[in-house]
């Protein structure tokens, strides 16, 4: 409507400005040159208020927009004027100004609310651009570093050389712990970053937490699980030789008496030789059980070295070939990508490593006709190199596959349960991670940083 009203007013004034300059002309030629004096007089204020009209529409426009650049939104026009198209104008400015008001209050307002929950957060986040300037920080950052106010990461220097070095290496979808150490206490802060962009600028999104407790609870879980299994496996060794030796002491005493020798028959030898010869079994197997337990401890670290990865798997599968006729497998396959990918390992370790899950594979797969192990290497979205031995078992029961990296959890008849509790101190050795799932297929995953 309004757009109506100004577009009538403006063709109105042209088309009377137009009258106006043919009647001067017309008049002029006429020789009749006080009227055509008359009409270049009225062309003139014509003109004039056009350009006013005009004006003072475009400024009020102009003023508008500036109150809505600036957050002004006290600007009222008058909506009582004798001209019908400016009073309709100024009506629709208005309009749209307490409208464009209500949405910025809005929008403060949610505001408001999502800048109080990062407050309120237990969990630090920060964000920073490619120059390092630290453009947000919640109050959870600044407690955990106990520096405040943060603007730029260089800050970090003055907290721990290495934290500042930390954060200037930081890339998108890193994930990175560390321990900053206070007069008071140890802190375990967990680091990862995610890339963000606001108004086409590229920030980095970085997410600082706590997990000092977390990591309490786990290892404390991790001890309770290991004493739980160790405790196990010494009583089923120690009940037998408690039981024996007390049914041979029965053959040695009487109401607490010694007997003498003439009282002594066959039988009793006999069964004393065997009690006797169960003890020692047992013996051994707490020896062996003790011996497992040193190898847990004393891995040494890794002589690393860059190791070609159809090297290390023609290896592993050769090692693996004594044992497949035992076994129902009918496919060991491998898969490198890309083919000349190197490892920077330590073959022996992880040869063992690979070795161990591909007899683990063989075993799960021994009532299986069609059974197939496969072994990948590659490297993962994340940049990182990765070896898979994947089997089509039936799996790990979901109960248990938090159990398997336990030491000494075992869920077959022979062995110390000591193979995969192994392998996750090699992984960790090497600075990376060993994980499993089992759905379809049952998949350990060797991950190296």
């Amino acid at each position: 409507m309004v757009s109506r009203h100004i577009y009538l007013q403006l063709l109105f004034r042209i088309v009377m400005i137009s009258l106006t300059a043919l009647g001067s002309g017309f008049f002029f030629f006429g020789a009749q040159y006080m009227l055509a004096g008359l009409a270049l007089i009225l062309l003139f204020f014509q003109t004039v208020f056009l350009i006013r009209y005009v004006n003072q529409t475009n400024r009020k426009i102009a003023y508008f927009f500036d109150a809505i650049k600036n957050e002004d939104f006290t600007l009222r026009f008058p909506e009582k004027l004798s001209v019908k198209s400016l009073e309709e104008l100024n009506h629709s400015l208005n309009t749209l100004n307490t409208m464009i008001q209500d949405i910025h209050l809005k929008k403060q307002a949610q505001e408001q609310y999502y800048q109080e929950i990062l407050k309120q957060a237990d969990i630090g986040i920060l964000t920073v651009n490619k120059k390092g300037h630290i453009l947000y920080s919640n109050p959870t950052v600044e407690r955990l570093f106990n520096y405040q106010p943060l603007n730029h990461i260089k800050q970090f220097n003055q907290i721990d050389k290495k934290l500042y070095e930390l954060f200037a290496a930081l890339k998108p979808f890193d994930n990175q712990i560390y321990q900053l150490t206070n007069e008071r206490e140890k802190t375990q802060l967990s680091l990862k970053a995610t890339p963000i962009s606001i108004d086409r600028q590229s920030l980095l999104l970085i997410i600082v937490q706590d997990i000092r407790k977390e990591l309490e609870e786990k290892e404390t879980d991790s001890w309770v699980k290991l004493i739980r299994v160790l405790t196990h496996e010494i009583m089923n060794t120690i009940t037998p030789i408690t039981s024996i030796s007390e049914s041979v002491l029965k053959y040695f005493k009487d109401d607490k008496q010694v007997l003498s020798a003439e009282e002594f028959n066959d039988h009793h030898v006999k069964s004393t030789v065997k009690g006797l010869e169960v003890i020692h079994k047992q013996g051994n197997d707490l020896m062996s059980f003790v011996q497992s337990y040193r190898t847990f401890l004393s891995v040494p670290e890794p002589d690393k070295e860059l190791i070609s990865a159809h090297d290390l798997f023609e290896k592993v599968v050769l090692l693996m070939d004594g044992q497949r006729k035992e076994s129902t497998v009918n496919v060991i396959e491998t898969k490198i990508r890309p083919e000349d990918l190197l490892l920077f390992i330590d073959e022996k370790q992880i040869t063992q490593v690979l070795v161990n899950l591909g007899k683990n594979a063989q075993q799960s797969l021994a009532e299986q006709e069609d059974g197939r192990i496969q072994f990948l290497a590659g490297i993962d979205d994340k940049n990182k190199k990765y070896i898979q031995v994947i089997d089509n078992g039936p799996g790990i029961p979901e109960d248990l596959i938090d159990e398997v990296f336990v030491p000494f959890f075992t869920t077959k008849n022979t062995g110390t349960g000591i193979g995969l509790s192994l392998s996750k101190q090699i992984m960790r050795l090497h600075g990376g991670s060993i994980q499993v799932t089992s759905r379809e297929y049952t998949v350990f995953t060797l991950t190296f940083d």
